[in-house]
């Protein structure tokens, strides 16, 4: 499932959505809602005017946003279904509520000028989709996902997470496990018998271990970075807002402003 922003481009989702599809063999559910505008005046009298304006507005935009789904060559052919609804609750809830259908769940990555009603929050989506979800940065064109890096943290999430990343694993041409934090042995450890899980599946992984000198965020930023990683992998836990997940904000350091795509489960 591929979930769409209306009012605006989503041509790197769909590509990364497209290479995925033809991989694995995949059909393609599109999605997509708009949270019409609550329009009144001080009073808190709304105007029917201006209310059916904005529905007319809404309705065009998931319209143009449907063309754009059905207009994609590269998925044309995978096509399962589309859905879309305006709604009065949050965009996220929509789409985690029909994530149901899915194996796994694609979606843009949250800049700050995204609009929430078009857009449905990141955070909100991972933590309630109960699927694998896929955040691809804005301008990504492709999914070859040739480096893989996992960033473990030894919770059920983490846990979650590597299991549903596991045909990707497979596929990567390199695949590296890295822990930061100050028991570097205690940590290399722990990941050591996530390498041997890995390698009963068929998958070779790389060990890294790090200090985390200047944060866990920064330092997992640093071995992504060095080692040239198109996708990490990790696990979604805390509160329900981006900012406030775990890992002392490492997820959020790795999806905000990255190059990368990230694989995140909760």
């Amino acid at each position: 499932m591929v979930h769409l922003d209306a009012g605006q481009s989503n041509d790197g989702v769909l590509a990364v959505t497209a290479v995925l599809a033809e991989r694995y063999g995949a059909g393609v559910i599109g999605i997509a809602a708009c949270e019409p505008v609550q329009i009144g005046y001080p009073e808190g009298d709304f105007s029917g005017a201006l209310a059916v304006t904005e529905r007319q507005v809404v309705d065009d935009e998931l319209k143009t946003v449907a063309a754009e789904f059905h207009a994609c060559p590269t998925i044309r052919g995978r096509v399962l279904d589309w859905r879309s609804i305006p709604t009065l609750e949050p965009v996220s809830h929509f789409v985690a509520l029909e994530a149901r259908c899915a194996d796994l769940l694609i979606t843009g990555a949250a800049t700050g000028s995204l609009n929430s009603t078009r857009h449905a929050d990141t955070g909100e989506l991972v933590l309630n989709a109960g699927r694998p979800v896929l955040i691809v940065p804005r301008h990504a064109t492709t999914a070859a996902f040739a480096t893989v890096m996992v960033a473990w943290s030894d919770t059920r999430e983490c846990r979650r997470a590597i299991v549903d990343a596991l045909p990707l694993l497979m596929d990567a041409d390199r695949v590296v496990l890295a822990g930061v934090g100050s028991d570097l042995p205690g940590i290399r450890a722990r990941i050591e018998d996530v390498r041997d899980w890995l390698s009963r599946h068929s998958v070779d992984a790389d060990v890294i271990v790090a200090h985390a000198l200047a944060g866990d965020a920064a330092t997992l930023v640093r071995i992504a970075d060095e080692n040239a990683v198109d996708l990490v992998v990790a696990g979604a836990y805390g509160h329900h807002r981006l900012a406030e997940w775990a890992f002392g904000g490492v997820t959020r350091s790795l999806l905000m402003g990255s190059d990368r795509c990230a694989l995140l489960s909760h």
